[in-house]
């Protein structure tokens, strides 16, 4: 079965710098679709960035800002988010997800799920 196994959260301060990883099994990782969402407390959902394995294709949400940065490392069948310049804003937990569809930033496309890592920023 399809695993996704998140690490990298912690407790950072402002202005600080965190790299999530999400590890996948039991899925066929390239040319398929994964993703990073993000929900803090009291807030729904929302997609971060998005990445096709296996190839260039990237995707952000518009709050990104050029802070945050999907990558991958294929051999390892991994995918990465660093977070730069972190803001309080940014406490929240991250979760991986992923889908044979291109997925893009909505939820609604990706059945598999990680348990998600933690990020909490201090001022």
């Amino acid at each position: 079965h399809v695993q996704l196994v998140e690490s990298g959260g912690g407790s950072v301060q402002a202005g600080g710098s965190l790299r999530l990883s999400c590890a996948a099994s039991g899925y066929t990782y390239n040319r398929n679709c994964m993703a990073w969402f993000r929900q803090a407390p009291g807030k729904e959902r929302e997609g971060v960035a998005a990445i096709v394995t296996g190839a260039h294709n990237k995707y952000y949400a518009g709050s990104a800002n050029g802070r945050f940065t999907i990558s991958q490392d294929n051999a390892k069948s991994t995918i990465y988010l660093q977070i730069d310049s972190l803001k309080p804003d940014d406490t929240a937990m991250y979760y991986c997800a992923a889908t044979w569809l291109r997925g893009g930033l909505d939820a609604q496309f990706y059945p598999y799920w990680g348990q998600g890592t933690q990020v909490t920023v201090s001022s």
